[in-house]
């Protein structure tokens, strides 16, 4: 067993061991979604289209996909802060238990009911709905499998160790960017192939999480289990962490399809507008979701460990490097996405259309790096409700302002200005908000009577939850 100690050593040093890999990871599943629709793009707009309808389903199901990731992110890393293995580990089983069971509901919903959830769109093209309907009935065969690779992937994470996610992710697009072209081509199965390319590569990265997990030299427990007894206090603990955060992510993809009900309006020309360009707009979102998660496991681990000044001096580097990386996407996203969103579909009609909502979207690029950092400063002190009431109220102001702009001679462009409207709100409150709480921590790691001020302090931050 090989635990990453975050407690100690160079602040910056240990949030990029962690983040990087896990950034790479998070690159990597943008990519899944990326190839796809490259080879498709090479089929037809309605093929891109169908894809990405059905894979807005996929998020919505990460709302439930995340209770087991962040129940074991968070559990694992406060408890080993604290040196509790026994207690990590058991967390780690638990948050494994839920996430196989969740994923097998997921499954059964996507194979007995995708006709009637692909209707909710209202999509013009009968060839699309049908093509949406069967995509999203074969990924749903893996939610299982994904499922139970998320909450393996927070317990690595929680211990400091995010290689093995990337490595074992890395082998999955390897795998799925092989048999794409194959699938849709070779065998003429368009849209199918490429969902049983993205099916096939997520079952293979689960079954690398499993074996890891019992046998990989630098898991983060000697001695794993999978078949346990499930604590019923630990279940409560995790889905009182993680209620905020799931809520927040189903609310947030609900919201997601109800804009692109309005998009549908205008043709699979704008759905496949949408699904392209949140793909490369998912620079922002993924990779400063995935630094994110590398400072849930570093402030966990110093929660635990009652290490208030790295925390504060965590969060305030994380800044430093989330705002340099927003700015370059900002501008990657302003003046080179109509060159980016060629690669994806080289259909000059769709073309301008493109641009301009990568150019809208660019404006909100910054604020979302830095609501990712604040976020994950949250959650790591199992302070999951600020950033999810924040979320929730942002992502619902984008529906009426999405609605009532697209009526105006903005049209389309209207639709594109109020998701940016609301994202910016989403990023600039909780930046805001985390500000004003990091004043009421303490600034600097506590040396004279450490048990008694960090005892006030747990109680004042217990009450303020409650």
């Amino acid at each position: 067993m090989k635990n990453y100690n975050l407690t100690e050593g160079n602040i910056l040093n240990k949030l990029l061991l962690v983040a990087l890999p896990i950034m790479g990871t998070q690159f990597i599943q943008m990519t899944y979604n990326m190839v796809d629709m490259i080879w498709l793009g090479r089929v037809g707009k309605d093929a891109v289209a169908s894809s990405g309808t059905a894979g807005l389903y996929m998020w919505l199901f990460m709302a439930f996909l995340l209770v087991g990731r962040m129940g074991s992110e968070i559990g694992v890393s406060q408890h080993l802060g604290k040196k509790d293995i026994k207690n990590a580990k058991e967390f780690s089983q638990n948050s494994l238990f839920i996430s196989f069971i969740l994923g097998c509901l997921c499954s059964a919903t996507c194979l007995l009911f995708s006709k009637q959830l692909i209707s909710f769109f209202n999509i013009q093209e009968p060839i699309v709905a049908q093509d949406s309907a069967r995509f999203l009935s074969i990924v749903g065969l893996a939610c299982p499998f994904t499922f139970v690779t998320a909450s393996l992937t927070g317990s690595f994470n929680g211990s400091g160790n995010s290689k093995l996610s990337f490595i074992a992710n890395l082998s999955g697009l390897a795998l799925n960017i092989a048999l794409d072209p194959i699938l849709i081509f070779f065998f003429h199965l368009g849209v199918i192939g490429a969902a049983i390319a993205t099916a096939t590569a997520q079952t293979v990265v689960c079954i690398i999480f499993l074996v890891s997990i019992k046998k990989h030299k630098e898991r983060p427990f000697s001695e794993y289990s999978f078949l346990i007894k499930p604590s019923l206090d630990k279940l409560i603990k995790i889905f009182k962490w993680t209620a905020p955060i799931a809520i927040e992510s189903f609310l947030f993809s609900f919201f997601t399809m109800k804009i692109t009900s309005f998009v549908s309006r205008f043709g699979a020309g704008a759905i496949s507008v949408q699904s392209i360009g949140s793909q490369i707009e998912s620079l922002t979102w993924l990779i400063g979701g995935g630094y994110g998660s590398a400072l849930t496991a570093f402030v966990g681990q110093n929660f635990g460990a009652k290490k208030w000044g790295r925390i504060h001096k965590g969060f305030k580097i994380s800044i430093y490097v989330m705002s340099i990386w927003g700015v370059i996407v900002t501008l990657i996203l302003f003046f080179g996405g109509k060159y980016i969103f060629y690669l994806f579909i080289p259909d000059d009609s769709l073309l301008n259309m493109g641009d301009n909502y990568l150019k809208i979207l660019a404006f909100c690029q910054l604020v979302g790096c830095l609501e990712a950092i604040s976020s994950g400063t949250f959650r790591g002190t199992g302070r999951t409700i600020p950033p999810s009431l924040v979320s929730v109220i942002s992502n619902f102001l984008r529906i009426p302002m999405a609605y009532f702009l697209s009526l105006t001679s903005l049209g389309l462009n209207g639709i594109w200005l109020g998701i940016t409207i609301g994202a910016f709100i989403r990023g600039a409150w909780i930046f805001i908000w985390r500000l004003i709480r990091s004043r009421k921590e303490p600034k600097h790691d506590l040396n004279e009577n450490p048990e008694i001020l960090c005892a006030k302090y747990e109680i004042i931050h217990n009450l303020e939850d409650t």
